[in-house]
């Protein structure tokens, strides 16, 4: 399969990594076979935070909670690190606040609503309530999702 890398010009990778994904989407119903493609990607940029964010997709919708919320985190690590963000919440909560726009940040608080998600899924209902709890605090317009997830961990069990 060809791809055609003008169809891609705004996914900053490789066009062969770009093949890689291709594949791997042509290959949707074989799952082992469509895995394989996200692995060599993945091996093959050492961790480019384009591919991270398309596995993580393609973790997730193929139910593969554990490698999603392991390919969130690396890219949360990764923003982490390039941006100097402090592992401490009320210390890293300003600094989410006021740049919430930047992309690299939007970026960050994505993964880090995702993980969320993926934690409730994987059955981690409070490490999940505390992450969208987080996200929620910073984000005012629900553009993370983080409060419906929330009030769906929070909301009292209907009586029958």
């Amino acid at each position: 399969m060809q791809v055609d890398a003008e169809r891609f010009s705004w996914f900053q990778v490789p066009d062969d990594i770009k093949q890689l994904l291709m594949l791997a989407a042509a290959n949707w119903d074989n799952t082992s076979e469509s895995e394989k493609y996200i692995n060599q990607a993945l091996a093959k940029t050492e961790d480019s935070t384009d591919v991270l964010v398309a596995a993580y997709r393609y973790f997730f919708y193929k139910n593969n909670y554990l490698m999603a919320l392991q390919t969130a985190v690396k890219v949360i690590d990764r923003i982490k690190l390039s941006e100097l963000l402090p592992d401490n919440w009320e210390q890293l909560k300003p600094i989410l606040m006021s740049r919430k726009d930047d992309p690299k940040i939007r970026l960050y608080l994505n993964a880090y609503a995702a993980s969320g998600l993926v934690l409730a899924k994987l059955g981690e209902i409070d490490k999940a309530k505390k992450v969208s709890a987080q996200v929620k605090e910073i984000d005012d317009k629900n553009q993370f999702g983080a409060a419906i997830l929330y009030d769906i961990l929070t909301r009292p069990s209907e009586e029958e």
